[in-house]
């Protein structure tokens, strides 16, 4: 087992899962004194290709984010489809959901986060890139997301 299996320390984002992302945006900007930014959905199964517990699914979320100096905090509204948001969402509540970390090989963080004892929940694709959530309850008290963009 590989002593350091993230490979990384870049941190990019911290996901929080919300139930309504309009009034959790606007609360978020008004604390942060900037603008509420606008929301979007994540890609639909033909372009996502997302996977939850290793079975396709059509699960799809509403997105914010707030880019800050140092990283960005990204509000998460999922829909009603299985997924690793929704189960979040029904055992824990709204709060933090995930810390992402950048990542240049996705294959070999994944093996390698595997192999540390962490399963993967969750994975997919988006434009411009792919993600892969792991359960990270044990060690950093939250899932651990590998984000590896297109170059």
């Amino acid at each position: 087992m590989e002593a350091y299996p993230l490979g990384t320390r870049r941190v990019a984002q911290i996901g929080i899962i919300v139930r309504d992302i309009e009034a959790a945006s606007a609360a978020l900007a008004k604390l942060l004194g900037c603008e509420v930014p606008k929301w979007h959905w994540t890609e639909a199964y033909e372009e996502s290709r997302t996977e939850y517990l290793g079975q396709p699914t059509p699960a799809r979320a509403k997105l914010a984010f707030f880019q800050l100096d140092n990283l960005a905090i990204e509000l998460i509204e999922p829909d009603e489809h299985p997924s690793t948001w929704r189960a979040w969402l029904e055992e824990h509540g709204e709060g933090v959901h995930h810390i992402a970390f950048e990542v240049d090989d996705m294959k070999k963080r994944s093996l390698a986060l595997n192999e540390a004892g962490l399963a993967l929940e969750q994975r997919g694709e988006y434009t411009g890139g792919r993600y892969a959530y792991f359960d990270g309850l044990a060690s950093a008290r939250a899932v651990i997301e590998l984000l590896q963009q297109d170059r």
